[in-house]
């Protein structure tokens, strides 16, 4: 390389499963050849279902018109900001002005990035949760903003500890990372814990930020920080149909907030893409208005599915939590765990888990350690696996 890299992404290192899944599709790939059944990868939350229908027809037909192929307008097809809007009235309760306070993305993970983009100044500081989003941390360090940690306990059923948050010296703090319900422990969001963050989000003037792409997995009534009193003064939400409507790859997402902070990151997004594709804009339109038998249909399958990750869980000596939400179980492992037993002593209990599961066992479940300390004795095994595929596992662990 002729040049030094950037000085902002020496603290950066590749996503973890940019990593692993490679290891993982090695790994299948040699126990194929030695004659055993491949890995079964429950590590990553990538929905295995279809989309609706109408999303996909919508996508076919668009894409075959010819002016569906130039350039969009930048801040998304008026017809798909009502539709956010729309889905928002209609299941959140929560009004929003299409054309100020609805901007959609590529995906929400690039609004994580976008925001810290806005908001931070080199030297500005965000309040992390931990366990939490490894990616909130690396958009910050991209910023060049500093990262100050707070705990979520399991105690306290992995909500902030705003007595704790109180006493923290919150000089220099810009924005507050929050994610419910929660990834990865499944914690449910919940009205009392919304006012909670707006409250404090007033007091000390920060901007809290709520990324909620969880809320109708395994939920029957999805909440928005948004339908908060005052919420819109100090909170922005990001969304996706990536995990509720079977959609992941198609990068479907969207940010809500009050007309000020929209315009301020349309400013940043305007210099990064030239707009959306348009037949996957009119896709997400009828994605949007999947009604509540879609969402019933989708959960009864996870729930199902749930119930099978629990034997897994119980099987390997893992503790879990059977109110959670959202696409993963979470399971605490303890330092006599068999499973932790013989491996790298330097690593996390939930990793030692993991490596023992992957390379004796032929299963793959995510160590906790990727999200913050605060995951160092758990991990996480995802619902997008069908139910013959986790029994599969499940065998393979009794071996």
């Amino acid at each position: 390389m002729i040049i030094k890299p950037a000085k902002r992404t020496d603290s950066l290192h590749p996503y973890y499963f940019s990593i692993k899944n490679p290891e993982v599709a090695a790994i299948s790939k040699d126990r194929v050849e030695r004659g055993l059944s491949p890995v079964i990868n429950m590590g990553i939350g990538a929905p295995d279902g279809m989309p609706p229908a109408e999303a996909i027809q919508a996508l076919c037909e668009s894409a075959q018109q010819k002016d569906s192929h130039k350039y969009q307008n930048y801040f998304g097809l008026p017809e798909l900001r009502q539709a956010y809007a729309d889905w928002y009235k209609r299941y959140y309760k929560v009004d929003l002005d299409p054309v100020s306070e609805i901007q959609p993305l590529v995906g929400s993970k690039e609004g994580i990035l976008m925001i810290c983009l806005t908001f931070l100044n080199e030297g500005d500081k965000v309040l992390m949760p931990d366990p939490g989003y490894p990616t909130y941390t690396s958009a910050t360090a991209l910023a060049q903003a500093g990262v100050v940690t707070y705990q979520l306990k399991q105690e306290l059923g992995w909500q902030p500890d705003f007595d704790e948050l109180e006493k923290m010296d919150l000089s220099g703090v810009k924005l507050m990372w929050v994610n419910y319900p929660n990834m990865p422990t499944g914690a449910p969001a919940t009205r009392e814990l919304y006012s909670k963050l707006v409250a404090f989000a007033k007091k000390h003037c920060i901007m809290v930020v709520n990324d909620n792409p969880y809320s109708f997995i395994l939920n029957k009534e999805p909440l928005s920080i948004l339908e908060t009193e005052g919420a819109k003064d100090c909170c922005i939400e990001l969304n996706s149909l990536s995990k509720a409507h079977n959609m992941s790859g198609w990068r479907l997402g969207m940010v809500a907030g009050d007309a000020d902070s929209i315009r301020e990151i349309r400013k940043v997004k305007s210099q990064m893409d030239s707009g959306m594709f348009k037949p996957l804009q009119l896709a997400a339109i009828q994605a949007l208005n999947a009604g509540p038998e879609w969402f019933e249909a989708l959960n009864a399958e996870y729930a199902a599915r749930k119930e099978y990750v629990w034997k897994l869980f119980d099987l390997i000596g893992a503790k879990y939590e059977k109110d959670a939400q959202g696409l993963f179980v979470w399971g605490k492992v303890s330092e006599d765990n068999p499973y932790a037993q013989g491996g790298d002593p330097t690593k996390t209990l939930g990793e030692r888990v993991s490596d023992k599961l992957l390379y004796e066992k032929g299963v793959f479940i995510t160590p906790g350690f990727i999200f913050g300390h605060g995951g160092d004795n758990y991990v996480r095994a995802s619902l997008c696996a069908p139910i013959p595929m986790i029994e599969k596992a499940i065998d393979l662990i009794k071996l």
